[in-house]
């Protein structure tokens, strides 16, 4: 019996993740990731979702995405899915599950966890121990909206625009929001997000003055992603990279 639709706050900010199937591998080489990457471009616009960060982990996929309507996810996420899992089972000529069940989500409140959750999902490699720096990761949105590589698939969120109208200096705020406690103890370490933002945004008055910009973004790094999905039933595991 197939199951209720999910359905999803326009204009609300999700967090959602793909697994494998027990936690198997889903991507297998280049090719994998490449068919993946490419695939929501069509089906978001198809269905008015934003995607604003996202990582393609070995047995697992986090996208950070804005829906029009509150059907919009789930119908994004069947499609590519599908399409996927029909490419995967044709190419390697083989059957059965691929996805270990429907899609999870979490809703992020965009004052107080957005630039966490970007934080969070491109952080993925370099918890997994896959990376050191995540610019050297090629499957997530990090060197789009740090670097400014190219990227039709990903649409910048208002609050992340609101870096700075500066485009050079909202991706050196960005990638400074990665070196402010980037080791796994810092990353995980519990302390209170909204505490500490409400204390620091009063800095951001002057996007000129990068040092109080980056004291901002030092509070909101230092808010341990761990913290943040404690609140929400989530758990972080660095053994085998999937949170």
């Amino acid at each position: 019996m197939p199951g209720k639709p999910r359905m999803y706050l326009p204009g609300v900010r999700s967090h959602v993740v793909q697994r494998g199937d027990d936690r198997q591998a889903c991507f297998f080489e280049e090719e994998n990731y490449l068919f993946y990457r490419h695939s929501p471009e069509e089906s978001c616009k198809r269905y008015g979702v934003a995607v604003h960060a996202c990582v393609l982990m070995t047995n697992h996929v986090h996208l950070l995405m804005t829906p029009n309507d509150e059907r919009g996810i789930s119908r994004v996420m069947r499609l590519v899915g599908n399409r996927y899992v029909q490419y995967v089972n044709k190419h390697y000529r083989r059957s059965g599950a691929l996805w270990g069940g429907r899609h999870k989500a979490s809703l992020v409140d965009a004052e107080r966890y957005l630039l966490v959750c970007y934080r969070y999902i491109e952080l993925s490699p370099v918890r997994a121990g896959v990376v050191v720096d995540p610019v050297d990761y090629r499957w997530s949105s990090y060197r789009h909206n740090a670097e400014g590589e190219p990227s039709i698939a990903i649409t910048a969120h208002k609050l992340f625009l609101a870096i700075s109208l500066n485009v050079d200096e909202r991706r050196r705020c960005y990638r400074e929001l990665f070196r402010a406690g980037s080791n796994d103890d810092e990353i995980k370490r519990p302390v209170d997000v909204e505490l500490q933002v409400s204390q620091c945004r009063l800095a951001v008055i002057d996007s000129n003055q990068m040092s109080n910009v980056g004291a901002y973004y030092w509070a909101v790094s230092s808010g341990a992603a761990a913290g943040w999905y404690a609140s929400i039933g989530e758990k972080a595991s660095c053994a085998t990279g999937a949170f």
